[in-house]
């Protein structure tokens, strides 16, 4: 079939061209139809074939200023084609593994088919190019998505290249181009790992159970090429460090018997890893079920294989042979395993790696301040803030408690209240041991040998490590014991706080109904006294008294019996508001008409008549309340009588205002602001705290029970009472305040109910 040669003149459209000419005629409009640029993007032996036809129009195309790039894979076998194509041609880059071929411009777009070996071979036997050495077909575009997608994929790839005149050098001088990179795409992380693989000449690889399913799934052919090459002496083999359990022992047995040699570790580092003598390898990824990489670390610099060769070697020397350990898993023996280690640094290692494995809880015993110091400074405490963190992992402490490392501990605390659980334990000169416990699984006991060093290393002694389920039981019991005395001493402190506090509260009630019992004897006698002193006048005259005087004696007898009727009222009232037995008799009554009565019967009781009472209620500000008239006028009474008392020198006044203003708390809700001010001395800082309270009093003037039944009788009625010190200019004086709610309802429907 025929295919027209595309035009760029025609409208947008995509087609498959299947003859060599009309891929050759493509190319060639191709190069004269672009504006600024052509980009080319191929593998090896696509870039290297001579064809003079291609050639002779790329050289003019840059001759008219047309700017032209290429990205290949350059080798020792193609080197110098390259560059004579950047001497010739153009810009030229190298990436490792091209594959495929397209070429984009500005406006249209071409991709041929990978040519076949046979092909390549024919075309480089020509020695002068003809078009029979392209491939069979090619696919041409010139809408406008797809140029666009392949310019973007171009530059993408073109910023990844390393320019053609280093690694040529490189190839040149016989030097490795040293880097490291992060690779993110799955199938180019397989091809690496494999290139990687196939050009070591000795392996080591740290792997996760899923990681060597990985390795099995991508890699086993290649790796036994390399052990039939190590039969021979041209490579010095493979190894495994893995975790072999039951349910990966069968693969480790395919590994053991083509002949790579395998070790099992029980806790395994973070990262697998494999490392070569050029190169390695790195993933924090799991592998699980021998899932594809995504993200891998590549790197050839000598310190990245040194420093990973060196991790390998040390859990290599630390390792269980395969063998072994399937000989186990055959027999169906315990396989927990128990560890007397002696190395510290070992230790070490194993109580941050398990640290790092914890998935679910991470219990810890530190039995000194010491011990919490050393291996918070190791990162113990970070590495479980992350756990909490990032795996929400419960984390629970028990430690003694020093101001050392008393802001460690609040700020643990504050910031990861729900994962991170702390608790002190009393320091002991005993037997002393750091304890971990992980996930109710492992447990890693480390003796304490000198808590005066200052590093971990120095400090511990000998450690025991152990995944038996008995054994791990045990140190978890042992915890939890702990754990609950800790709350039990804390609940035990907390009640003799408590019980401080009340013995406290109780001295000073003691001191207050002392005070009380004074006062109230002094309050007793003081209208006690008068009326017997009169009863025996009287009764010394025999009748024989002039009118006058008898009048003087009634008022004061009638006088000192108010005075002792009022003082048994109190005591009576306090009682029932103690008892919460205080009832009310509401009815509907106007605020200012009763305020206007207390305030002339105030006025009537003063006996200085230099004090002045103002109160000028606003006429449209008419208030009708639902309370007990008879509790209402004892609060305005009481508070009325209190800024009296307590308002001396010249110039006294008393003033009394109302209002009306939303509650607090229920926005609906209208209440009656009630302000009594006066320009007395003002409330004694010391008796503020406690103004509302019983026997509240700093004289013998008054039992310290009128505010106490005031603040009840404001309650009852739902209302509030409060006091503070005046600020205004002249800084002198107190208002009280009180709330009442005021009744809901028209004027007329108040005056009739």
């Amino acid at each position: 079939m025929t295919v027209a040669t595309p035009d760029a003149s025609n409208n947008a459209r995509i087609e498959v061209l299947r003859n060599t000419e009309n891929i050759v005629n493509a190319y060639l409009r191709i190069f004269r139809n672009s504006k600024s640029k052509w980009d080319y993007y191929g593998d090896v032996k696509s870039v290297i074939l001579p064809i003079d036809t291609i050639e002779k129009a790329l050289i003019d195309t840059k001759a008219r200023g047309i700017k032209l790039r290429f990205i290949t894979e350059i080798t020792k076998d193609n080197f110098h084609h390259c560059k004579e194509v950047i001497m010739k041609i153009g810009e030229v880059r190298h990436l490792d593994g091209v594959k495929g071929n397209f070429g984009v411009s500005d406006t249209e777009y071409i991709a041929t088919s990978t040519m076949m070996e046979s092909q390549i071979e024919s075309a480089a036997q020509a020695t002068h190019a003809t078009t029979t050495a392209l491939p069979s077909h090619a696919v041409y575009s010139n809408v406008k998505e797809d140029i666009q997608q392949h310019q973007y994929l171009f530059n993408t790839l073109w910023n990844k290249g390393t320019p053609a005149e280093q690694k040529i050098r490189e190839i040149e001088e016989g030097t490795a181009h040293y880097e490291t990179k992060i690779l993110d795409n799955p199938e180019e992380i397989v091809r690496e790992i494999g290139r990687l693989t196939a050009s070591s000449n000795e392996l080591s690889n740290c792997l996760t159970p899923g990681g060597m399913q990985y390795s099995y799934n991508h890699f086993f052919e290649i790796k036994k090429k390399l052990l039939d090459k190590q039969k021979k002496g041209g490579h010095k083999g493979i190894r495994y460090i893995s975790n072999i359990n039951k349910d990966n022992a069968k693969l480790a047995r395919i590994f053991l018997d083509a002949g790579i040699e395998i070790r099992h570790i029980k806790n395994l580092p973070p990262m697998s890893f494999g490392v070569s003598d050029k190169e390695i390898a790195a993933t924090i990824e799991k592998m699980e079920g021998g899932k594809m990489v995504q993200s891998l670390l590549l790197s050839n610099e000598a310190p990245y294989v040194s420093h990973f060769y060196s991790i390998f070697e040390e859990l290599w020397n630390n390792g269980i042979d395969a063998s072994d350990r399937l000989s186990d898993i055959n027999e169906g023996a315990d396989l927990a395993d128990i560890e007397v280690i002696q190395s510290s640094s070992r230790a070490r290692v194993l109580y941050l790696d398990l640290v790092r494995s914890a998935t679910e809880e991470l219990l810890l015993v530190f039995a000194t301040t010491g011990a919490f110091t050393r291996q918070k400074k190791m990162g113990v405490i970070e590495l479980c803030i992350e756990a909490a963190k990032d795996r929400n992992v419960k984390v629970r402490i028990l430690m003694p408690a020093h101001e050392s490392s008393e802001q460690t501990v609040e700020n643990l605390r504050q910031n990861y209240p729900e994962q991170i659980n702390i608790r002190y334990i009393e320091q002991t000169s005993g037997t002393k041991a750091t304890i971990l416990l992980v996930d109710r699984r492992f447990y890693l006991a480390m003796e304490l040998r000198d808590d005066s060093k200052g590093t971990f290393d120095e400090a511990i002694g000998l450690s025991t490590y152990s995944n038996s389920r008995s054994g791990v039981l045990s140190y978890v019991s042992i915890f939890e014991n702990l754990w609950i005395q800790t709350e039990l001493y804390a609940q035990v402190k907390q009640a003799n706080e408590q019980l401080a506090s009340a013995n406290e509260r109780l001295k000073i009630h003691d001191k207050m109904q002392q005070e009380f019992i004074n006062v109230a004897a002094h309050e007793l006698r003081t209208p006690v006294q008068p009326i017997l002193s009169i009863v025996g006048v009287l009764r010394s005259t025999k009748g024989n008294i002039d009118k006058g005087k008898l009048d003087n004696s009634i008022d004061l007898i009638d006088r000192n019996a108010k005075r002792l009727k009022r003082l048994t009222e109190d005591l009576l009232d306090a009682t029932k508001i103690e008892s919460q037995s205080l009832k009310l008799n509401k009815e509907v009554l106007n605020l200012g008409e009763l305020i206007s009565s207390a305030i002339q019967d105030i006025k009537n009781q003063i006996e200085d008549r230099s004090v002045q009472v103002w109160y000028e209620p606003k006429r449209e500000d008419i208030i009708f309340l639902e309370a007990d008239r008879h509790r209402v006028v004892q609060v305005v009474t009481n508070l009325l009588s209190n800024a009296v008392k307590f308002t001396k020198g010249h110039g006294r006044t008393v003033s009394i205002s109302t209002e009306k203003k939303k509650g607090n708390d229920d926005d609906n809700l209208e209440v009656a602001l009630v302000c009594v001010k006066d320009n007395g001395s003002g409330i004694d800082c010391d008796i503020f705290p406690r103004l509302f309270e019983k026997f509240a009093t700093k004289s013998f003037q008054g039992t310290g029970l009128g505010l106490f039944i005031c603040k009840g009788i404001v309650n009852a009625h739902h209302g509030k009472i409060w006091a503070e010190n005046n600020a205004d200019a002249e800084g002198k004086g107190a208002t009280f305040y009180f709330t009442l709610p005021i009744v809901k309802g028209s004027l007329t429907a108040i005056t009739k109910k």
